[in-house]
């Protein structure tokens, strides 16, 4: 992972983790569920957006230096492993 990449990565998580504990406050405070609601939602939105940067980066760089060696079979099946794990568990 470039150092840029991993430097947006990490921005965004700083960001998500300031949203969650925004939705725990919200939670502390019994505001309204819709609004509560709201905030997971874009919480959530965040986090997809985190995970499609890490498996692009894993596309871009690590799955075709190992395909380019000529042996794609483990790198794929870990890339369709993970993609598993996160969007349908």
């Amino acid at each position: 992972m470039s150092a840029h990449d991993r430097r947006a990565i990490l921005q965004r998580m700083a960001r998500l983790e300031g949203q969650v504990r925004g939705i725990r406050q919200m939670l502390e405070e019994d505001r309204d569920c819709p609004e509560v609601l709201n905030q997971m939602a874009a919480a959530r939105a965040a986090l997809d957006k985190v995970a499609r940067m890490v498996f692009e980066d894993h596309l871009d760089h690590c799955l075709v230096d190992v395909i380019q060696d000529g042996d794609a079979d483990e790198p794929i099946a870990s890339i369709k492993a993970a993609f598993a794990c996160y969007f349908l568990p």
